[in-house]
């Protein structure tokens, strides 16, 4: 494997101030030069997609939204449709940003709108507080199946609509092969860059979050560097300790993944609370 990583790609859209970003610490201080280009992006649902899922947004009582182009979908969907959203909906959102982005629909201090800390474990403890609702669970396709599935074993009163599709971008085969190391966020970036490059010609991959590593294992792609982890909780930590690293030599082995037993004992947590809260009315 060659010792220099001079060019990188990261599977991210640039964030609006490029000099606070972690990765441009790195570029300046190693020399490295770091581009950012989403290999997907996510799209709203057409109207008559929505309605093909027959789903009755009006008997919910709560929507819990883990992305921003969900809740554009929903609010373009209801509009499509005339739909008037009661002042009693509540709305469970998966991080602070995204609660706040409700505002470009609604008034947020007269809604009842709760967040968790970006966790699955902080999202879930949320939902479960509020476990008497009726959800609307806003979901991309392709969509990771935890939380759903989290949600039918502590029988939470839920219905899944998927209000955005992932779709690849126009990247090329070449302009990914002109890059030492691609930074890769999700499954779906995982899938996009095996459609247009084979694994042995894939160049250095570093993956974000317990799915994506899967996903890459799965097929058979070299991961040298991921996060988070013990040494690494960011994705700029992990780069950064892998540059250094070849620069110096050392043999950097694959990142090898393994499930998260902690994420299964939350939930067998959370079932036993709530079957003891039941077993008390």
């Amino acid at each position: 494997m060659s010792n220099t990583v001079s060019k990188i790609l990261v599977a991210q859209p640039a964030p609006k101030i490029v000099e606070k970003s972690p990765f441009y610490e790195i570029s300046q201080r190693l020399g490295v030069q770091v581009d950012y280009n989403p290999l997907i992006k996510v799209i709203g649902v057409t109207p008559k997609e929505f309605r093909s899922q027959r789903i009755t947004i009006l008997d919910h009582t709560a929507v819990i939204f883990t992305s921003r182009t969900t809740i554009d979908s929903f609010f373009h969907i209801c509009e499509d449709a005339r739909i008037t959203v009661p002042e009693t909906m509540k709305y469970i959102c998966s991080t602070e940003s995204i609660a706040l982005y409700l505002q470009k629909y609604i008034v947020y201090r007269k809604r009842k709108i709760s967040f968790a800390d970006g966790s699955f474990q902080g999202l879930i403890e949320l939902i479960v507080k509020n476990k008497s609702e009726k959800f609307l669970l806003s979901l991309s396709e392709p969509h990771k199946p935890e939380i759903p599935e989290a949600l039918t074993r502590l029988n939470i009163n839920y219905s899944p609509i998927i209000l955005a599709r992932t779709v690849a971008t126009d990247i090329s085969a070449e302009e990914l092969c002109s890059y030492d190391m691609v930074l890769l966020y999700s499954p779906w970036d995982v899938k996009s860059i095996c459609e247009k490059v084979a694994p042995e010609n894939m160049p250095v991959i570093a993956t974000f979050g317990e799915g994506t590593l899967k996903k890459a294992t799965e097929c058979n792609i070299s991961v040298k560097a991921a996060a988070p982890s013990p040494e690494a909780p960011s994705l700029a930590k992990a780069v950064d300790l892998y540059i250094q690293k070849v620069r110096k030599g050392k043999a950097v082995e694959d990142v090898v993944f393994s499930s998260n037993e902690a994420k299964e004992e939350f939930l067998r947590t959370q079932q036993n609370r709530l079957a003891k809260k039941s077993r008390k009315k």
